[in-house]
């Protein structure tokens, strides 16, 4: 591959250095930045990005998979200046023309009898507001959810995310159970698929049986574990785990926070491909291409339960639900569950290319779609599983230096995750392929 460019980093200027100054000094220093030098993003068009100092990179990581369609795409922007013309907010107290055609458009996309939903601002709030219907429709409380998930940030999100490092308060909402992750490369059962017979599954049974009160509300898991590294369980996980759910009383909540809109590839969610319909889905991230908005979608029969008075100040703001449905328009109209699934091929199999050139670096690929992971080890071909952080560090800075961006993740941060928008194409791939063979090699992988 000889696609890769040669960029030299222009220094920061003096706004980069203001900016990065002024972040430290008046947001939370938790607040977690990308690189050494965290960089100060001015403006981006399709899969490009600048930042204050010139330098120009290809954004494979699209705000945490929310750039759906690219960024500045001009029908969004379009949408959107329309709708700031007209109206720019009015509370959900009334009904407004983009909400309710964001909401006919969610029922005719979503899977199975899924028909009513929730606006509001974030995945956060669109988990939240599932918890609180599965909890009123069944009357049961406890909630299982998976080890390496990450729901958010409220009391009740941290509870049910299962990451040390993203918890900085024990368990604040009781009733919570985590069930063992699918997390077939590091499988805390210590068995080995397919031979393992999904035990991850059918310890679900054991879970509720001994830690719960044998009558559970729901079963919280996103089909593909973003944060937890892009984990993606085995085609018999959902079927097994959800009938196990469904015997003790409880509803299935799919996080399609990341996994939705095509994501995935071959399919507008990704739940579909394991076979599984759910009772409640929440959504968010890609749905807006980045404005702020977020759903939670389930029958009318489970919608029904909620009987006090809801509101929501933000959600479904008009100019967001105007974003909302252009980008879905354009996410229909160009076929881009189609291209997800073809570039993801593509990009998959450059991955599996860079694993064979580094069998003792890269663990394992894995993914769907647009939605695809590598994981660093020390020592892969010798069995030595042991997380690379270090290695994964400097590849992260050699990438960003080369003039790619991309994301990380896993509990231990040794995970790479590349997820560009929808929109693109089979140059920029190879780009991005090159670019990333050119970081594993400076970085001194093996």
């Amino acid at each position: 591959m000889s696609i890769a460019r040669d960029q030299t980093i222009n220094p920061a200027s003096d706004v980069s250095r203001s900016v990065r100054d002024k972040h430290r000094e008046y947001l939370l220093p938790a607040t977690i930045l990308y690189y050494k030098e965290p960089l100060v993003l001015t403006e981006g068009k399709g899969l490009r990005v600048r930042d204050a100092d010139g330098n120009t990179y290809l954004d494979f990581f699209g705000g945490i998979l929310t750039i759906s369609v690219g960024h500045a795409n001009e029908k969004v922007n379009a949408a959107i200046v329309a709708q700031l013309g007209r109206l720019s907010h009015v509370s959900s107290l009334y009904p407004t023309l983009p909400v309710v055609e964001l909401a006919e458009r969610l029922a005719r996309l979503a899977p199975g009898k899924l028909q009513q939903c929730f606006l509001a601002t974030s995945g956060t709030e669109a988990d939240e507001t599932a918890v609180m219907l599965a909890q009123l429709a069944t009357g049961a409380t406890e909630i299982v959810a998976l080890r390496h998930g990450y729901s958010g940030r409220s009391m009740l999100a941290q509870s049910l995310t299962a990451h040390s490092t993203w918890r900085p308060l024990p368990t604040q909402v009781p009733g919570v159970k985590h069930a063992v992750s699918p997390y077939c490369y590091r499988c805390p059962l210590k068995l080995t698929y397919p031979s393992c017979g999904i035990a991850c599954a059918k310890d679900i049974e054991e879970l509720i049986r001994t830690t719960t009160t044998g009558r559970i509300a729901a079963f919280l898991a996103e089909p593909i574990q973003g944060v937890g590294g892009f984990i993606t369980p085995p085609p018999e996980y959902f079927e097994i785990a959800v009938s196990i759910i469904r015997k003790y009383g409880g509803l299935f909540i799919c996080d399609e926070v990341q996994t939705g809109f095509g994501r995935t590839g071959g399919t507008m969610w990704g739940i579909t491909h394991w076979g599984v319909e759910p009772d409640i889905l929440t959504m968010a991230k890609g749905i807006a291409n980045g404005l702020p908005l977020g759903a939670t979608i389930t029958t009318p029969e489970i919608a029904s339960s909620l009987k006090a008075l809801t509101i929501s100040t933000f959600g479904g703001n008009p100019v967001s639900c105007a974003a909302a449905n252009a980008t879905l328009a354009i996410i229909e109209d160009e076929k881009l569950v189609d291209n997800a699934e073809r570039m993801g091929g593509f990009l998959r199999e450059g991955l599996e290319r860079l694993q064979r050139r580094y069998p003792r670096s890269i663990g394992q690929v894995r993914g769907m779609g647009l939605m695809q992971a590598l994981e660093l080890v020390e020592d892969e071909t010798i069995g030595n599983r042991t997380p690379a952080r270090a290695l994964t560090a400097r590849v992260f800075e050699e990438a960003r230096n080369a003039g790619l961006l991309i994301g990380k993740g896993g509990l231990e941060g040794n995970c790479f995750r590349i997820a560009p928008a929808l929109t693109v194409g089979r140059s920029e791939i190879d780009e991005a392929l090159a670019l990333l063979e050119e970081a594993f090699a400076t970085a001194g992988a093996h």
